[in-house]
């Protein structure tokens, strides 16, 4: 199996599009409907990118990518945000998450920013190596 995604969206046809989606790419997906079962995972999972939406129905995406890059042991490890209210503006003010897509997204847009994240995360990989 490829890369792997880790999927916060509330809604069920979304997540399981943006699953379809990536899977028929070759990345590996686990999606996660609230952040307190996303939270309670994560840790354990080893993920190469971490795809949220802003609002959740248990709190707010920007909170999560906040934790994620200050002081989580995958703080390296890319994070997309998506939103249909929210703007690349509110993400940079918000946290420092490493892309935006706009939702309703369009699917060579979700890949296209997905990929481009990957390269990114293997270019850090040898770095550290």
């Amino acid at each position: 199996m490829g890369k792997k995604v880790i999927v916060l969206e509330d809604d069920p046809s979304i997540r399981e599009v943006i699953q379809l989606i990536l899977e028929d790419e070759n990345y590996e997906v686990e999606g996660f409907s609230d952040i307190q079962s996303f939270m309670a995972a994560y840790p354990t999972r080893n993920a190469d990118l971490f795809l949220l939406d802003v609002m959740l129905p248990d709190g707010n995406g920007f909170d999560v990518c906040g934790k994620l890059k200050n002081g989580s042991q995958q703080n390296n490890v890319p994070v997309l945000m998506m939103s249909a209210h929210a703007k690349p503006s509110d993400m940079m003010e918000n946290c420092s998450a490493d892309g935006f897509i706009a939702k309703p997204f369009d699917i060579q847009d979700l890949l296209i920013n997905v990929q481009e994240q990957m390269k990114g995360v293997n270019l850090r990989k040898q770095n550290f190596q």
